[in-house]
């Protein structure tokens, strides 16, 4: 068989080593707030090019998955996402953190992650060319209706009401609009900022509305001494009823986010907000979302792992890259003298079938390096906040700065982080708006492409039966949420204890 021919290749003592350094560099560029697995692999390029088509390209994927990996430790411990796509997972995994559930929450986003990876190497081997063949189907106008129903699914994310969920993405779309224009390429709203051309950057938006937002905040009950778990070591890891209520959820976010990923975009930050959301409509506990549920750890961190695979699916079939770090492997082929595409099978069988083992072997290297660190992640937990912040309002700052070596964008954090505190003290969830910066490009773009192949006609956004279907389920979305909206307002008029 093929994959065992390719298992054969990747346990080869270079290539294993190969995929060890890839995932240790890959988890520590998700723990690293603003680095990136783009980043990180482009830096490396050199090196990988050097090392051969199989071990280099073994090297680079775990580094791609890896990342997604480290990304939540940040967004547990210390509410900073290491990742865009790890942003949900301070939603619930930071409220874990702080009930003394670090270790469950970092243990199951790892078991997750490697179950999400496993799954992802299976739908790679068995259903990568009809997937990436319907993947094909859209165009512009498919997209913009995408990107509409992703706004009426994911409104409800942080369950504060619709108002101000719809109030935040809006915001969100706003800001996406700052920068060069996609299509024009003129700047647009930058006030003569030189800094401001390429864009509000969604690593400084993201960790000044959560982790500087957390320093105000607690920089405000500066005089409250914030309670330090004590936790013994077999208390880190997931009770048997946290394994139960988190396993259904990592196969749903799984799935999810595999079919997310072979959407072009950010899949994998899509793919976690939509578990979350979709955990959060189908949990038995709805009640502890927003206060530490770990089916909100579980099915993101899944999710966007999974999405990390689903879009090798265009890439390794067809040559196609879905999101920067893909692309970045894209090239990294490309210098190899590998084409990837329909022959990449054919002209390099041995890579393929290499590649696709040495994913699944490190899944289990981070499964086995992730579990027993895991006390000593969680023990950063129990250092007092006074110590921790800075260091974390440092990355921050590195982090900002890092992601496109510019001032600007600090500023843009500390702004975000002030406006962060702003929300949290009348209770508006920035969750939403990060949701709108992400899909604003990908919205301006796809409805603007649309009008221009259809010369200005509006029912070009209606004319294929993929974007009419996606438009009517948006609705359907839409008034059942009214509906829901209208019975709970009702039920509670009717109360007698209501006054």
């Amino acid at each position: 068989m093929p994959f065992l021919e390719g298992l054969q290749v990747a346990f080869t003592p270079f290539n294993l080593f190969a995929c060890f350094i890839g995932v240790i560099i890959g988890t520590l560029t998700g723990v690293l707030p603003g680095l990136g697995p783009a980043a990180a692999m482009a830096m490396l390029l050199p090196l990988t090019v050097k090392m051969g088509p199989t071990a280099g390209l073994i090297m680079l994927a775990g580094i791609y998955y890896g990342a997604m990996y480290g990304g939540s430790t940040t967004s547990i411990l210390v509410n900073v996402p290491g990742e865009p796509a790890s942003v949900v997972t301070c939603l619930e995994g930071y409220k874990m953190a702080r009930k003394g559930r670090a270790g469950a929450a970092l243990a199951v986003s790892a078991i997750g992650s490697f179950i999400a990876g496993t799954l992802g190497v299976i739908f790679i081997q068995l259903f990568a060319p009809p997937l990436a063949s319907v993947a094909l189907k859209f165009g512009p106008a498919e997209f913009f209706a995408l990107t509409i129903v992703g706004i009426v699914l994911l409104s409800n994310l942080s369950g504060k009401g619709g108002i101000k969920a719809f109030l935040m993405i809006a915001l969100g779309l706003l800001l996406s609009t700052v920068g060069l224009d996609p299509l024009g390429g003129v700047n647009r709203f930058t006030f003569n900022y030189a800094g401001a051309g390429t864009g509000l950057s969604f690593i400084a938006i993201a960790a000044g509305l959560f982790g500087v937002a957390e320093i105000f905040w607690l920089a405000k009950e500066s005089d409250v001494q914030p309670e330090i778990m004590s936790v013994r070591f077999r208390e880190l890891y997931p009770t048997r009823e946290e394994l139960k209520r988190s396993l259904p959820s990592m196969f749903r976010g799984s799935i999810l986010g595999f079919l997310i990923g072979l959407v072009p975009g950010p899949a994998a930050t899509i793919a976690s907000f939509a578990s979350y959301s979709l955990e959060k409509s189908v949990s038995k506990h709805k009640n502890e979302f927003g206060h530490g549920a770990i089916e909100g750890v579980a099915g993101p961190e899944a999710a966007n792992n999974a999405a990390s695979a689903g879009a090798m699916v265009p890439l390794l079939s067809l040559g196609i890259p879905f999101s920067p770090a893909v692309a970045v492997l894209l090239s990294g082929m490309l210098l190899m003298g590998v084409t990837p595409g329909p022959l990449f099978l054919k002209e390099h069988p041995l890579a393929f079938w290499g590649v696709i083992a040495s994913m699944y072997i490190g899944n289990v290297m981070l499964l086995i390096l992730n579990l027993p660190l895991v006390g000593i992640w969680a023990s950063i937990t129990r250092v007092p906040q006074k110590y921790l912040m800075p260091i974390v309002l440092l990355f921050c700052i590195i982090g900002a700065y890092a992601d496109n070596n510019n001032i600007f964008d600090v500023w843009v954090m500390l702004i975000a982080g002030l406006a962060g505190f702003l929300m949290r003290k009348f209770d508006y969830d920035p969750a939403p708006l990060l949701i709108g910066l992400v899909i604003g490009p990908i919205m301006e773009r796809s409805f603007r492409q649309a009008l221009i192949m259809g010369r200005g006609d509006v029912l070009t956004l209606f004319s294929s039966p993929i974007s009419s279907g996606l438009y009517a389920l948006a609705i359907i979305f839409m008034v059942l949420k009214i509906a829901r909206n209208t019975r709970r307002d009702q039920a509670f008029l009717d109360n007698p204890r209501c006054p």
